[in-house]
C-alpha cells in the first residue's frame, strides 16, 4: 500500500491520479505523436514518442535543478520562453496546414499515395517531437505548478523523489502514447483510400497546433 510521504512524495495517490488526468488531456505532444503514426506508421510514431520522453526528462531535470523557482522569480524569462514556444507551435501548425491543402488538391490520385507524408516526416520526428515537448504549455505548467508540489522539502534524498515522480509520469506517458500510436496507425489504414477526409483531419490537427501556440502565448505561472 502506498503511504503518504513515501520516498519524499507528499501525496502519492493524488499525484498518480493527477498525472493520469493531465497526461490524458489533449496537447501538442500527443497530437504530434498521433499524427506522425497516422502518416508514417508505428516505427516513426515511436521515434516521435522517444522525442517526447526525452523532452519531458529535460523538463524534469530542470524542475529538480530549481528552474521552476527561477521562472517564478523572473517572469520575463518565462514570457520570453513561452512566446518563442508559441511561435514554433504555430510554425508547425502552418506547415501541417500547407501539407493538408496540397494533399486535398491532389485528391485521390495515385501520385499522392504516401510520397508527401514521407517528405514531411523526413525532417526527423524525434527532433521535432523533442522541441514540441520542451515548449508544450501543458508540460511547462505541469512541472512548474503541479510536479514540484509533491516533493517533501524535508526529505533527506530529494533527488530520489524526483526520480520516482518522473518514473510515474513516464510510465503513464508510455502507455498513453503507445495507445495513440497504434490507434493512429489503424486510423491511417482505414483512411488510406479516403484522401480528402485524411487531408481534412490533418487540417484539423494543424488548427489544434495553432491553438496550442495561442494557449502557450497566453499561459501564466498562476
Amino acid at each position: 500500500m502506498i503511504m503518504d510521504g513515501m520516498l519524499g512524495i507528499t501525496d502519492p495517490l493524488t499525484y498518480l491520479l493527477g498525472t493520469i488526468a493531465i497526461v490524458l488531456l489533449p496537447g501538442p505532444n500527443s497530437m504530434f505523436v498521433l499524427s506522425t503514426a497516422a502518416r508514417s506508421g508505428v516505427r516513426r510514431g515511436y521515434r516521435a514518442a522517444a522525442g517526447v520522453f526525452l523532452g519531458d526528462l529535460v523538463l524534469m531535470t530542470l524542475a529538480a535543478a530549481g528552474v521552476a523557482s527561477l521562472l517564478r522569480a523572473y517572469p520575463p524569462v518565462f514570457t520570453l520562453l513561452k512566446y518563442a514556444g508559441a511561435a514554433y507551435l504555430a510554425y508547425l501548425g502552418l506547415g501541417m496546414a500547407r501539407a493538408a491543402v496540397r494533399r486535398w488538391r491532389r485528391g485521390g490520385s495515385a501520385s499522392s499515395s504516401g510520397t508527401e507524408p514521407e517528405r514531411d516526416d523526413a525532417r526527423d520526428p524525434f527532433r521535432r517531437a523533442f522541441l514540441v515537448s520542451l515548449i508544450n504549455p501543458k508540460a511547462i505548467l505541469f512541472f512548474v505548478s503541479f510536479f514540484i508540489q509533491f516533493v517533501d522539502p524535508g526529505y533527506a534524498y530529494p533527488a530520489l523523489t524526483f526520480v520516482v515522480l518522473g518514473a510515474i509520469l513516464q510510465v503513464c506517458s508510455v502507455a498513453y502514447l503507445s495507445a495513440l500510436i497504434f490507434g493512429g496507425n489503424m486510423l491511417a489504414n482505414q483512411l488510406r483510400r479516403r484522401r480528402r477526409l485524411a487531408s481534412a483531419l490533418s487540417a484539423g490537427v494543424a488548427a489544434l497546433f495553432i491553438g496550442f501556440g495561442v494557449k502557450l502565448a497566453t499561459a501564466s505561472l498562476g
